[in-house]
């Protein structure tokens, strides 16, 4: 949760310093709060799979939206079911949270995955773009 908040931080100090060419435009940087949860799946005291489930809010809604990321299984316990267990998780963690929605990403070449996760009710909706920082 700190290393969020400090990569928001961090952000919006960028975006500060993009925007201030703007001249005399007042512009008020707000910090603003998300929490989450890590879903962890064990067997004897191992972890093999893992996922972060992230609860974010915007002006649009006044309820929250889930963030699906690092979804994971160690790969000797693929294809037991154990990805489907924690994305349902992590999707019943988003609707006792209150969320309108959760969202995901995958890269363009992980065709296997974008299967997995439409076959359990995502849609492909959009594109995601990203700056490397």
């Amino acid at each position: 949760m700190l290393t969020l908040l400090r990569y928001i931080q961090e952000q919006i100090r960028k975006l500060f310093k993009l925007l201030s060419f703007l001249g005399d435009v007042e512009i008020q940087v707000e910090p603003i709060t998300g929490l989450g949860k890590r879903i962890t799946f064990f067997e004897n005291g191992q972890q093999i799979a893992r996922a972060f489930v992230y609860f974010l809010h915007n002006d649009l809604h006044d309820t929250p939206f889930a963030l699906l990321e690092d979804v994971f299984v160690e790969e000797q316990f693929r294809s037991h079911g154990y990805g489907e267990k924690i994305v349902r998780a992590a999707i019943d963690e988003a609707k006792k949270a209150g969320c309108y929605k959760i969202i995901c990403t995958s890269r363009y070449q992980r065709e296997n995955v974008h299967h997995f996760y439409e076959k359990l009710g995502f849609t492909d909706y959009g594109k995601e773009f990203r700056v490397d920082l």
